[in-house]
């Protein structure tokens, strides 16, 4: 992660460390509980000047000790991932200093109450994205003329609207310049763009079925599916207009 928390944040994985090895994650003290716990890894982490290789240690080792206290808000929806990614960007923004929205003021809330009202903020954006394009198709049908008038029973039927979802698995299917099948995961070349976005578009593969069949952990998938697959389902879907 950057200095100034530009592009995507990827949470560090169980087995990091940090310079001082098992200390980045050595237990609570005894009498802390996790709020205070979190409370003292933010004064620590923004005790460190920004972008300095401390201030970002400290900031992993927050990341991992709200991941770890149970706290964070999870629910099991496609955009899940998505959303925890901003919810990361957000707090690297403004943890220490109000960057895109508001400082953290822990006088206020506990750092995982923060996190969740902006998470779950961006679940709904996400979820009303989702349904827009079913909307549109029940508004689309609504509007239809009853098809019992005598009037217009001869009329040719109007041509089949493309469904979005079979347009965009036909995009994948035929991948015209061939970069969906040419980037894969490390060491995987059969772990390709095309190979996960057909296995995750509705209804998609659970992550877990994922893993047992395609013989590689969540977390590499998730992260390369984040990292290579949804930039460009997101550039077709504007491309055609969806987004």
């Amino acid at each position: 992660m950057n200095a100034t928390c530009r592009g995507r944040y990827l949470p560090p994985n169980a087995n990091d460390r940090g310079v001082n090895g098992d200390e980045s994650r050595r237990p609570r003290e005894p009498s802390e509980s996790i709020e205070e716990q979190l409370a003292r890894f933010v004064v620590e982490t923004c005790s460190h000047p920004p972008g300095s290789l401390k201030r970002r240690q400290n900031f992993n080792r927050l990341v991992r000790a709200i991941l770890d206290s149970g706290k964070l808000w999870r629910e099991n929806t496609p955009y899940y991932a998505d959303a925890l990614q901003q919810t990361w960007l957000y707090l690297c923004r403004n943890l220490c200093q109000g960057t895109t929205g508001a400082k953290y003021d822990p006088h206020k809330s506990q750092v995982t109450t923060w996190l969740n009202q902006y998470l779950k903020r961006r679940l709904q954006d996400f979820y009303l994205a989702a349904i827009r394009p079913e909307k549109q198709r029940v508004y689309s049908t609504a509007f239809q003329i009853d098809p019992s008038f005598n009037e217009i029973d001869n009329l040719p039927a109007p041509p089949d609207i493309p469904p979005i979802l079979e347009e965009t698995r036909q995009w994948v299917l035929a991948d015209a310049n061939r970069e969906l099948g040419r980037i894969h995961i490390k060491s995987r070349p059969d772990l390709t763009c095309q190979v996960l976005i057909l296995r995750r578009l509705p209804p998609e593969t659970d992550w877990k079925t994922l893993e047992r069949d395609l013989d590689c952990s969540y977390s590499t998938l998730a992260n390369f599916y984040q990292r290579q697959c949804l930039p460009r389902l997101r550039k077709f879907g504007k491309d055609r207009g969806y987004l």
